[in-house]
């Protein structure tokens, strides 16, 4: 029996959300409405916030599409994404995948300019569409034609770092400078190829390659890498010269 239909906005119970943890990836959001009392755009915009997803891509349906095509033209993209469940963003995707477009051109608002202003620095830019409900070409479009540009995330490398870079290099390993200039390892790899300095050849330790082969079997190439303090590249060549090979699981017959 399907429960009366909930306030908009009220706070999801523990149960619900078992419930659709449970349900949703199996493609059953219609069944999580009828027993929660919630909306389908609720159901779906909650699993989209908790990062569930159904194990099989969402296809438009024919009378989806039917509906896309009579409502959409009339710029009533809204109504399309309530009617279905599905987000704005995803309404305006698929209607320009088909080649079908508004009457008139829909402008940029002033507040959606603002909002593109403060996120598009540093915010994937298919966030972006989905938030301002276009689609992702036009988001690019509006930022080139606003000077908008993407900042780089990490911070670029001073003379200072690089000269501890060549100081260090040569005698600790990959982990140790990292730990020292506070960058990531791949990080420290990359800018010392740019710099054009050359690791010399380190001779693998008994403890590493004993540590190598007492992880192997249950860690991955880049894990290993970052315990002992070599690159991914030189692990993964040390491991095929020792022979190693993955564990198998043998289930019970």
């Amino acid at each position: 029996m399907a429960k009366s239909k909930k306030k908009k906005g009220a706070a999801w119970s523990k149960d619900e959300v078992k419930l659709l943890k449970r349900l949703f990836p199996r493609g059953r959001a219609r069944e999580i409405v009828e027993q929660t009392g919630r909306s389908l755009a609720a159901v779906k915009q909650k699993a989209y916030n908790m990062g569930i997803n159904t194990r099989q891509r969402h296809l438009w349906s024919a009378n989806e599409v039917k509906l896309l095509k009579k409502l959409f033209p009339r710029g009533r993209a809204r109504e399309i994404a309530e009617k279905t469940g599905r987000s704005l963003g995803t309404v305006r995707q698929k209607a320009y995948s088909m080649g079908i477009n508004t009457r008139q051109w829909r402008r940029w608002s002033a507040n959606e300019i603002k909002l593109l202003r403060k996120l598009y620095p540093t915010e994937n830019t298919q966030s972006i569409a989905e938030k301002l409900g276009r689609p992702v070409d036009s988001v690019k479009t509006i930022a080139y034609l606003n000077g908008l540009k993407k900042v780089e995330t990490t911070p670029p490398w001073s003379r200072k770092e690089d000269a501890l870079l060549k100081k260090l290099y040569p005698h600790n390993s990959m982990r140790e400078i990292a730990n020292q200039l506070g960058r990531t390892i791949q990080a420290v790899t990359a800018r010392a190829h740019k710099l054009g300095i050359s690791e010399p050849k380190r001779i693998w330790s008994k403890k590493e390659l004993n540590l190598i082969r007492k992880l192997y079997p249950t860690k991955t190439a880049q894990q290993i890498a970052d315990k002992i303090g070599r690159t991914v590249k030189a692990t993964r060549l040390r491991i095929v010269k020792l022979g190693l090979r993955k564990r198998r699981y043998k289930g019970k017959m």
